[in-house]
């Protein structure tokens, strides 16, 4: 039934038994038997056909829209099909390395034979006890990695911008120095305070820099910023002002339990290693 399904539809898209036959790679003889089939197997007649053209009859019109689902659905389980038969790699990443996460899918999916990459974003706590968990095979994480995982393709993202309130005193300012913080709260993403920085550290959730963003908009604190979130971030709440501090940078790592090592996971590590290189 399905092929008779495929040939009304493509009969019924093109008005055109020969178009159609061609387009489906059979013959002419081959799809008009098909129709006939399936008129007799509904009891309707689907097309009127003269020596110049063919027409949907108003019954046709009324099961063409069931037959588009039909092979919508048909594909839809095929290509689902061919995902779930396919490797797939769980990796786990901080919000911040989005980008880089896509990268890697995308290297992933175009190795042969593919490999596909299920992506959950997590902070570093969350994506630690998912990694401990084996619910990921891997995860993007903000260095030093917990000792019980492995680590491997390390790259560093500058911190050199700071996000103060829109109208905030800062805002205006062409670079802020390190000294321009002094007194002030200072939003701190992670475990580990701003180093070579002054100011009053204020933890907030593992490597949410979303969140740590709307306590700056609502004027609890200063935020050093990544140039990765600059660019990513648009809000009207808040602005980003140079930030001279040098060398301030926060480096993640791969990661992975020992223990869970596979041919899909050493393909990763490459697979991040060139994304890494070739950016």
């Amino acid at each position: 039934m399905l092929r008779e399904i495929q040939c009304f539809a493509r009969v019924a898209a093109r008005l055109s038994f020969s178009t159609a036959a061609a387009d489906l790679g059979l013959s002419q003889p081959a799809v008009s038997q098909a129709i006939t089939r399936l008129e007799r197997a509904t009891g309707v007649q689907l097309f009127t056909r003269s020596a110049r053209e063919v027409r949907l009859t108003a019954a046709g019109k009324a099961l063409l829209p069931h037959a588009e689902q039909v092979l919508e659905s048909v594909s839809a389980f095929a290509a689902e099909g061919a995902r779930l038969a396919r490797p797939t790699i769980h990796l786990a990443y901080p919000p911040i390395a989005g980008p880089l996460a896509a990268r890697i899918a995308r290297r992933m999916a175009g190795r042969a034979p593919a490999i596909g990459v299920e992506l959950r974003v997590a902070g570093r706590a969350a994506a630690s006890a998912a990694l401990e968990a084996g619910e990921v095979s891997a995860a993007i994480l903000a260095t030093p990695a917990p000792a019980r995982f492995v680590t491997a393709a390390r790259f560093h993202v500058s911190v050199d911008h700071l996000a103060v309130p829109a109208g905030h005193a800062l805002a205006s300012r062409s670079a802020v120095e390190p000294a321009d913080l002094v007194g002030r709260v200072l939003l701190t993403p992670g475990s580990r305070p701003w180093a070579g920085l002054p100011g009053q550290p204020r933890m907030v959730a593992d490597d949410d820099f979303a969140a740590a963003l709307d306590l700056v908009a609502a004027g609890a604190g200063v935020l050093p910023a990544p140039q990765l979130l600059v660019r990513a971030t648009r809000r009207d709440d808040v602005s980003f002002v140079p930030l001279h501090a040098a060398g301030l940078r926060i480096t993640y790592a791969l990661a992975w339990s020992k223990e869970r090592v596979t041919g899909e996971l050493l393909a990763l590590v490459q697979a991040v290693q060139e994304a890494l290189w070739t950016r």
